[in-house]
C-alpha cells in the first residue's frame, strides 16, 4: 500500500478521482456550503446522520462528486480510538475487492497526529489479507491512500512515516503469527530474521544451532525442544542506532512455534491456535522491521528462543528437573508451562548485554486472558519507570497494557522439594506465579513482562494474529530514543552579558 498526505479542502475533494471517499465527521461538527458538506448538513438536520464513533452515511455517484462511492463516517470526539472505530467500519461498508483508491478526509480538514496514525493503522487492519498457504489467495486490492487535510504539517508526515513502519511491523507480526506450525518452524523463523538483517537495514542476525545452545548450557531450553522433530533454534537480532557504548534494550520475544503441551496434552479443541504461541517472538521481528526503517538513535538487541513444544519418548515428562543457563535447576511439574523454561535461559543469556532494561514478550499464560481478557496485555515489572514508561507507550499507541502485581507471597507456591523452583504455581494467580517465575532470571537489569496470551490473536471467524505488541514496542523504544539524545545533548552555556558604557563607567 502507498500512503500520501495532500493538502485538500472537502470543497476540492469532488474533483479527485478514487473509488471510496470515506468523510471523517466528528462531533460536533459545522457543514460547509460545498456538495459534499451540503448532503452532510441535511443528513445531519433530519437526524439520518449523528456523527458517534462508527456510525455510517453512504452514497453512490453523488452529482457533480468524481468518486464512485461516498461513506460519511462518525468519529465522535476524533480520538484515536474513536477514529479507528469510524475508519474500520467505513472500510467494512464497501466490497473490498472493488476498492483501490481510497480517499480520506476530515469533514474539518483537521487530524491531531495522534489521529492521522490511527487512520493509516485502521486501514492497514481493515485490509490486511493473509495468502500464503490459499490455492487462490484473494490478496489486498487497496493500493493507495490518500489523506487530504487543510494544511500538511512537517509534523503530520513524521507521524505517517511512523504509521507507515508501525503498519510494516505489524504485518511481519501477523504474517508470521498466522502461518501454520509446518511453514513456521524455528528454522522458518531464523531465516527470516537473516532475511529481514539481509535488507541492507542496519541490523545483524546470528542463530545459534542446538550445539551452540548446548555449549551455553541452556538445559531448561533444550528439554522443551527434545520432544520435537524440528531442530531449536536460538536467534540474536541487533540493531545499532547509538554509540556502541550506549546500552541496549532487549526484547526477549518466546518462540514456541506450535504448541501441544507436551506430556501434559492440551485438549483438541481449538489447539490448532497453538500456532500463535509465537506471536511474542513475531512482535520482536515485527519490531525490528519496523526499526530498520525509522532507524532511530538507540541500539536495540533481540533473542527469540524457538522451539517446538512435542510429545514423544524424548519428551520432558511431568516431575523431571533441569538446570537453566543460570545454575538454577526446575522441577517440571507441567510441560505445558514450557514458554518460561525457554524464557529463563533467553533472560541469562540478556545478561551478557548489559542492558538499559529487558523487556520479555510471551503469550504465556490462560490466567491472564481470564483476567484481562483480549482488551489489555499483562504487564509486570521489577522497575516502576519501565512500567510507567511502558504502560504510557501502550496508551499513545492504542495498544493497551495493565500492570499486575509481583508481590513476593505469590512466590510461594513455586516452591519445589525437588529443586531450586517448580515451574507451575496452581491455578490461582496463575499470570502472576507465571511472572514471579520469570523474575528469578532476571534479577541484573531493570525487567518487564507483557503476557499477550490475550492480545496477540483473535478467535472466531475474525481468527488471526492482530500483530501485538509491536505498536507499543515501538513507541516505547522511539521514547527511550528521544531520552538518550536529550540526556547526551550538551548543556548550552550561558553568554555573559556585555557591559554597557554606562555600567562600565559606573564600576
Amino acid at each position: 500500500m502507498n500512503f500520501e498526505l495532500k493538502p485538500l479542502s472537502l470543497a476540492a475533494a469532488v474533483n479527485e478521482k478514487a473509488d471510496l471517499l470515506l468523510v471523517l465527521v466528528s462531533d460536533p461538527v459545522k457543514p460547509g456550503k460545498d456538495a459534499l458538506s451540503s448532503v452532510l448538513a441535511h443528513a445531519l438536520k433530519a437526524e439520518d446522520f449523528v456523527p458517534k464513533a462508527g456510525r455510517l452515511l453512504s452514497a453512490y455517484r453523488l452529482p457533480a462528486v468524481q468518486t464512485t462511492r461516498v461513506v460519511y463516517a462518525g468519529i465522535g470526539d476524533a480520538s484515536p480510538k474513536s477514529v479507528r472505530q469510524g475508519v474500520l467500519a467505513g472500510l467494512g461498508a464497501v466490497r473490498a475487492d472493488s476498492v483501490k483508491r481510497v480517499l480520506v478526509l476530515p469533514a474539518d480538514g483537521q487530524l491531531s497526529e495522534a489521529a492521522l496514525r490511527a487512520v493509516v493503522l485502521a486501514v492497514a487492519d481493515g485490509s490486511y489479507s493473509y495468502t500464503l498457504t490459499k490455492s487462490r489467495p484473494e490478496a489486498r486490492q487497496l493500493q493507495k491512500i490518500t489523506i487530504g487535510l487543510t494544511e500538511v504539517s512537517a509534523e503530520q508526515r513524521a507521524a505517517l512515516a511512523l504509521a507507515e513502519a508501525t503498519v510494516h511491523g505489524v504485518e511481519v507480526a501477523k504474517e508470521w503469527g498466522n502461518r501454520p506450525a509446518n511453514h513456521a518452524t524455528p528454522t522458518h523463523l531464523a531465516a527470516a530474521a537473516k532475511a529481514l538483517a539481509s535488507r541492507g537495514s542496519g541490523l545483524q542476525c546470528e542463530v545459534l544451532l542446538p550445539r551452540d545452545v548446548a555449549k551455553l548450557g541452556m538445559g531448561s531450553f533444550m528439554a522443551v525442544a527434545r520432544g520435537s522433530e524440528e531442530e531449536l533454534r536460538f536467534i540474536v537480532l541487533r540493531y545499532q542506532g547509538a554509540a556502541r557504548t550506549e546500552a541496549p534494550v532487549v526484547l526477549v520475544g518466546k518462540g514456541i512455534t506450535f504448541d501441544t503441551g507436551g506430556i501434559s496434552i492440551k485438549p483438541a479443541g481449538e489447539m490448532d491456535e497453538m500456532k500463535f504461541d509465537m506471536c511474542g517472538a513475531a512482535s520482536v521481528l515485527g519490531t525490528f522491521r519496523a526499526l530498520s526503517e525509522l532507524k532511530p538513535a538507540i541500539n536495540v538487541i533481540g533473542l527469540i528462543p524457538t522451539c517446538e513444544n512435542m510429545p514423544d519418548g524424548r519428551a520432558l515428562k511431568p516431575g523431571d528437573v533441569v538446570t537453566s543457563m543460570s545454575g538454577q535447576t526446575i522441577e517440571v511439574l507441567n510441560t505445558d508451562a514450557e514458554g518460561r523454561l525457554i524464557l529463563c535461559d533467553a533472560l541469562t543469556y540478556a545478561e551478557r548485554f548489559k542492558p538499559r532494561a529487558v523487556v520479555d514478550i510471551a503469550t504465556l499464560t490462560g490466567a491472564c486472558v481470564v483476567a484481562l481478557g483480549a482488551v489489555r496485555s499483562g504487564l509486570f515489572s521489577t522497575d516502576d519507570a519501565l512500567a510507567s514508561a511502558l504502560q504510557n507507550a501502550g496508551e499513545q499507541a492504542q495498544d493497551l497494557a495493565w500492570r499486575l502485581p509481583l508481590d513476593e507471597d505469590y512466590a510461594e507456591g513455586l516452591k519445589s522439594n525437588f529443586a531450586d523452583v517448580a515451574n507451575v504455581g496452581g491455578r490461582a494467580g496463575g499470570a502472576i506465579t507465571a511472572a514471579k517465575f520469570l523474575q528469578r532470571f532476571a534479577t541484573r537489569f531493570p525487567w518487564a513482562h507483557l503476557d499477550i496470551a490475550g492480545t496477540a490473536w483473535k478467535s472466531g471467524g475474525a481468527k488471526g494474529a492482530t500483530g501485538r505488541p509491536v505498536g507499543l514496542l515501538l513507541t516505547y523504544l522511539l521514547a527511550q530514543a528521544q531520552a538518550v539524545q536529550t540526556a547526551a545533548a550538551p548543556a548550552v552555556a550561558a553568554k555573559p552579558r556585555r557591559k554597557t558604557a554606562a555600567a562600565a563607567k559606573k564600576a
